[in-house]
């Protein structure tokens, strides 16, 4: 079984989803709390290869909080020991980004524990896992942009920020209104974060 992970610089490409993503995610996990030891770290499997149906780029998403009172040089550090090369901010301030793989098949974005940042990522994931319309309309929304800029990693990011908070702002509604989020699945499978 080959791996399906694996994305060339410079590139935006998709591809089908694969029934697999969510098995890659429990190892990367393993292999992140073994290098961070003790220290209190939450995981979550967020992109598009976290939303059953989407049609993702081949990297595995993974979202890490850490407690405001810990600084962000110490899991910087640690997450570099299980191979990650860490990119910095990379335009998003309040989030430490890194990439593991050659192609690249891994990507961490580490923030603040329960700040804006891990609320947008779960809440934007968590609405694209219920409302099918919505995931519908971002997959050919990012069809058309990945056809359109093959080569512009920027352009194709940027032309999903309209979408990406309209989703925001109806997430944000809905939680004021009282609705939850409840994870659709097809496997029957558990939840897709970790806790340590």
């Amino acid at each position: 079984m080959t791996n399906p992970l694996g994305l060339e610089s410079g590139v935006v490409r998709l591809v089908g989803y694969d029934e697999r993503w969510p098995c890659f995610f429990p190892a990367e996990v393993q292999r992140i709390r073994e290098v961070c030891g003790a220290r209190p770290l939450r995981l979550e499997h967020i992109g598009s290869t976290a939303v059953p149906g989407l049609c993702p780029k081949p990297v595995l998403d993974i979202l890490a909080d850490r407690p405001s009172n810990v600084p962000a040089a110490e899991y910087i550090a640690a997450i570099q020991e299980a191979d990650y090369t860490h990119r910095g901010e990379q335009g998003v301030p309040g989030r430490e980004f890194f990439r593991r793989g050659q192609p690249r098949a891994y990507h961490v974005h580490l923030v603040q524990e329960a700040g804006d940042l891990w609320r947008s990522y779960i809440a934007f994931r968590d609405y694209l896992r219920t409302d099918i319309g919505a995931a519908r309309r971002y997959a050919d929304l990012k069809q058309s942009l990945a056809a359109q800029f093959p080569r512009n990693r920027e352009a194709y990011i940027e032309g999903k920020a309209v979408f990406v908070q309209d989703i925001l702002r109806r997430a944000s509604g809905a939680a004021a209104a009282g609705v939850r989020f409840v994870r659709q699945t097809r496997t029957g499978g558990g939840d897709d974060h970790q806790r340590g």
